[in-house]
């Protein structure tokens, strides 16, 4: 685990509003939509490099303020929406510095390029029996 949840939870700030859908009275009367807000900037948990590489592999995600802003109103539970809102947060951390690995191209085999060149040679064939000869 790249970023370690009980540490990153000093480090984000949690707004709440009013969740929309289903629910009733509950809808109308908690704050139940949980927004977690992020300052990757001026974090302590990750160093220079892993700041630039989320700065631009999330540019999407990222605030003008430099913030990262996720949303989460999928439970009827405030602290069940914290929970889940901070497990999106370290995947997506975790997902954006996880280094790609290099494409190793692979060569085609020799069979597999002859077997090719006589299907197209026998489909010419067949073609070519199909035309009308005046000899």
């Amino acid at each position: 685990m790249i970023v370690n949840p009980e540490e990153l939870k000093r480090e984000i700030k949690y707004k709440t509003s009013r969740s929309s859908g289903a629910g009733g009275q509950n809808v109308n009367k908690v704050e139940t939509k949980v927004s977690l807000l992020w300052d990757f900037e001026n974090s302590t948990l990750i160093n220079e490099n892993q700041k630039s590489i989320i700065r631009i592999k999330l540019s999407n995600r990222v605030q003008a303020e430099g913030l990262i802003q996720i949303d989460s109103s999928e439970s009827r539970s405030q602290l069940a929406n914290k929970e889940i809102a901070l497990e999106k947060l370290v995947q997506l951390i975790e997902q954006s510095l996880k280094t790609d690995k290099k494409r190793i191209p692979t060569k085609i085999p020799r069979s597999k390029i002859l077997a090719r060149l006589d299907r197209k040679t026998k489909h010419a064939e067949k073609k070519s029996n199909r035309r009308w000869r005046l000899d």
